[in-house]
């Protein structure tokens, strides 16, 4: 080895061990673009609720498949805009 790498050899002995929690806390990108982990947010924010139906009912809209849940919202948002107030 000549002097040259010496000197970068005694650079890199003198950085730091990167741990779990720096690569934890580390962003993700790629490119220029941060990409944030998990769902995405959505337009509009829905909030959990407990309610109590009819069991025809929660049967009726499961049996329509996955997004049952969604699809409710979405008559109930029907129902609202038909009988609304003018």
């Amino acid at each position: 080895m000549n002097a040259n790498s010496n000197d970068l050899n005694s650079i890199y002995d003198d950085l730091p061990e990167l741990g779990d929690d720096f690569f934890q806390q580390a962003d993700l990108r790629r490119g220029d673009d941060l990409i944030r982990p998990g769902r995405p947010k959505a337009e509009t924010i829905k909030q959990p609720v407990t309610i109590r139906l009819d069991a025809p009912i929660v049967d009726y809209f499961k049996s329509t498949g996955k997004g049952w849940q969604t699809r409710l919202n979405d008559a109930l948002n029907q129902w609202i805009k038909e009988h609304a107030k003018a």
